[in-house]
């Protein structure tokens, strides 16, 4: 004959539960035995088994023990109601997990962190919009940068994410060419046009005169936001090289 009391001994075989864990639900009056008997022994019945497995679900559910000690004052229909919305938590939470390990692994892969949607829907703002907002910083007061910024401002939002992806594009093409380069001189011919190139490519959505190129090519050099962003398109300190080759064309120029 089957017994209809079960010990702690019993509960853990059945279970997997550890001792300590079942003492604790007691002590916090999660999970209180069925009887005690007078030598201090924790009796459990089935129902109370029925009440562990439900609480052992519960917190795989990734509630706490707190939430799991009012959900179970609660009625059936209304703990399949607050399921109903952790579900949706849940199916939240997986998402963004999901995006957190293609983050990783392309990061491990050897992406570059500027390319990695890690901040999107986050209130983190994504990379490419907190580099904006520092070059904004570093060099927003002048004004060939608030000319930029006004013309930005006419555009239209598809406009304006249209040209600015189209002009990192172009801009991307220009530091792997340049990267190729790199062994060559900054002030060589091929160089100096892959900069004429890039000053062209600014162009299209601010005037540049040389107190703008001294700007950015100092961030370049200078900030390792950018300085990291710039060396991902080398093994070499692309930025460096190209803060020299910057330098160059504006001193040319005013020779």
């Amino acid at each position: 004959m089957k017994k209809h009391l079960l010990l702690v001994k019993d509960i853990v075989q059945i279970t997997g539960i550890t001792k300590r864990t079942l003492h604790y639900y007691d002590k916090i009056n999660l999970l209180k035995p069925t009887y005690l008997t007078e030598n201090g022994y924790r009796l459990y019945d089935r129902n109370s088994l029925v009440k562990l497995q439900t609480i052992l679900f519960l917190k795989e559910m990734d509630f706490s023990l707190q939430e799991i000690k009012d959900i179970l004052k609660l009625s059936k229909e209304e703990q399949k109601q607050l399921l109903k919305k952790h579900s949706q938590t849940l199916w939240i939470k997986k998402q963004r997990l999901e995006t957190i390990i293609t983050a990783l692994d392309e990061y491990v892969s050897g992406k570059d962190i500027y390319n990695i949607r890690i901040f999107h829907d986050s209130s983190i703002l994504p990379l490419q919009e907190q580099y904006a907002h520092e070059a904004k910083f570093f060099y927003g007061e002048t004004e060939k940068y608030k000319e930029f910024e006004r013309k930005l401002e006419e555009l239209s939002p598809s406009e304006k994410a249209n040209l600015l992806s189209v002009f990192e594009q172009n801009m991307e093409s220009v530091f792997r060419r340049m990267a190729s380069c790199i062994n060559q001189s900054p002030s060589s011919e091929e160089v100096q046009q892959l900069i004429t190139e890039w000053k062209s490519n600014l162009e299209q959505v601010m005037v540049c005169d040389s107190e703008i190129l001294a700007c950015i090519a100092n961030t370049y050099k200078f900030h390792n936001r950018f300085k990291d962003y710039i060396n991902q398109f080398s093994n070499e300190d692309l930025a460096d090289f190209l803060y020299n080759a910057i330098m160059h064309h504006i001193n040319q120029k005013k020779g």
